[in-house]
């Protein structure tokens, strides 16, 4: 017993790496260890021996343990070194790039051919434009639709790409167009069709005379360039509070209806709030979530797979452009 902790400092000085220290601390600390069985042994002798060969066994086991934690110190603070001799890594050849990306920029390289201005937003937002300018005020029923990520200082992970709509429209007077791509955040489950982060597209335009006409044509084009000409799309009515009318689109696809996107006319209360003239002025606005489309463009039933980063399932996009 008393030899056991020279014979640990012994055996330390051979140890090369992590694992054959994890090794070496279960041979001796592990629920089958030697210091272990030696503990187990103690209820065979007399109890005033036992508690004098306990208390001895107690320092040695914290010797022990002190000399493994230093070894483990010692271990993590060596610099690796290059060895020429070591096999290399296998080269599993060049990366390719992500589905949610291949359709996000297939669908901005259109809108930019259309002529929307392509541009950034952040996604720390306020809630003056998260919500409030967006015609979304303190206790309105639609902010329960948004299941918000709140941070310190009213500021907030958005919702929705739409703060975008206020923040270009703040800065560039009409006529205009622009569109965003970026993440968005909720308070949502993580199941097969829901993510607390996901992405969006945003896009809007105003001028004079705009009509639903107008936005109905940039949205045909673009389900056209994504699923193939003489898709079939539906526009059905729905409400967001940033938009009036507000409607959803449904595309026909591998036999089947299925809902994409929101979009709608600018709310002339959303105009107001940042200056513009609903009298003069109308627009459009739509939101793409991008997941959706790629979901249904490659028949991926579970969303989870586009952030599981499983080799197998991004290979299949190799090419895909």
């Amino acid at each position: 017993m008393n030899g056991i902790y020279e014979e640990v400092l012994e055996r330390l000085k051979g140890v090369r790496n992590l694992a054959e220290l994890d090794a070496l601390k279960a041979e001796y600390l592990g629920r089958k260890g030697k210091i272990k069985v030696l503990f187990d042994e103690l209820k065979n002798l007399p109890i005033e021996e036992r508690k004098e060969r306990g208390r001895i066994l107690n320092e040695i086991r914290e010797k022990v343990e002190r000399a493994f934690e230093e070894k483990r110190e010692e271990l993590l603070d060596v610099v690796e070194i290059f060895d020429p001799t070591i096999p290399g890594k296998p080269y599993f050849g060049v990366g390719v790039k992500h589905p949610i990306f291949i359709v996000a920029e297939k669908i901005l390289d259109i809108l930019e051919s259309m002529g929307f201005d392509i541009q950034d937003a952040p996604e720390v937002e306020e809630e003056l434009y998260n919500f409030e300018m967006l015609n979304i005020p303190k206790y309105h029923p639609a902010r329960d639709m948004q299941q918000t990520l709140y941070l310190n200082k009213g500021k907030l992970l958005r919702t929705h790409t739409s703060p975008f709509q206020i923040r270009y429209m703040l800065k560039n007077k009409p006529p205009l167009k622009a569109a965003t791509f970026g993440k968005v955040f909720r308070a949502d489950d993580f199941d097969a069709t829901h993510s607390p982060v996901f992405h969006q597209i945003e896009g809007l335009a105003v001028d004079r005379n705009i009509g639903i006409g107008d936005l109905k044509w940039v949205i045909e084009k673009i389900v056209e360039k994504l699923f193939g000409e003489g898709t079939k799309v539906k526009f059905t009515p729905s409400y967001f509070p940033f938009t009036e009318p507000s409607m959803e689109v449904h595309v026909f696809y591998k036999g089947r209806w299925l809902e994409m996107l929101g979009c709608g006319m600018i709310h002339p209360n959303v105009l107001r709030n940042v200056g513009i003239d609903p009298d003069e002025w109308t627009g459009y606005a739509f939101g793409i979530g991008v997941e959706r489309f790629a979901m249904v463009k490659y028949g991926i039933e579970d969303i989870r797979m586009f952030y599981e980063n499983d080799k197998r399932f991004l290979e299949i996009f190799k090419g895909i452009l």
